[in-house]
């Protein structure tokens, strides 16, 4: 390899290295709650890495059964991609997400558990350092036996990047 070559080669991984940019991770508590077949309370949380414009999350949720409105209890971890606003737009990032992964509902005796996933878009507020507040909504598409095949959520966190 000539020196020309080399000294191009080390001044482009300079470069690269100098835009790249660190990945970082958070973690998320939410309450909120699904809002359909009828409005029930939901809670759970999200670990989650993102690199400059996609992000990977794990998220549990667990939803109530309310039983006097035939309304079923939902149990999901779901494994989900984001793509977010590579920087915070004064204070707010915005993201859309896409994943699936693993459900269980539940209402009066009987439970399905099955394949399911979800698409859905939130924003992430900076409060003070890296504490956040996340805002987010979420349509889920659960399996043909489920109850409710289209539950939808949306919640607010507390979220902590680090």
């Amino acid at each position: 390899m000539s020196l020309s070559r080399a000294v191009s080669l080390v001044v482009l991984v300079t470069a690269a290295l100098g835009i790249a940019h660190p990945a970082s991770a958070d973690i998320t508590a939410f309450m909120g709650s699904t809002q359909s077949p009828s409005r029930r309370s939901a809670q759970g949380g999200a670990i989650g890495i993102s690199l400059l414009v996609v992000g990977f999350e794990f998220e549990y949720s667990d939803t109530s059964e309310n039983a006097q409105s035939n309304a079923p209890g939902l149990q999901s971890s779901m494994f989900n991609v984001l793509v977010q606003t590579p920087f915070a737009v004064p204070r707010m990032q915005f993201y859309g997400t896409v994943g699936g992964g693993l459900y269980r509902e539940r209402i009066g005796g009987s439970q399905d558990t099955g394949f399911g996933s979800n698409i859905g878009a939130g924003l992430k507020v900076s409060l003070v350092g890296p504490v956040r507040v996340r805002l987010d909504y979420r349509t889920f598409r659960l399996g043909r036996d489920s109850a409710a095949r289209s539950p939808r959520r949306v919640y607010v966190g507390l979220n902590i990047a680090f």
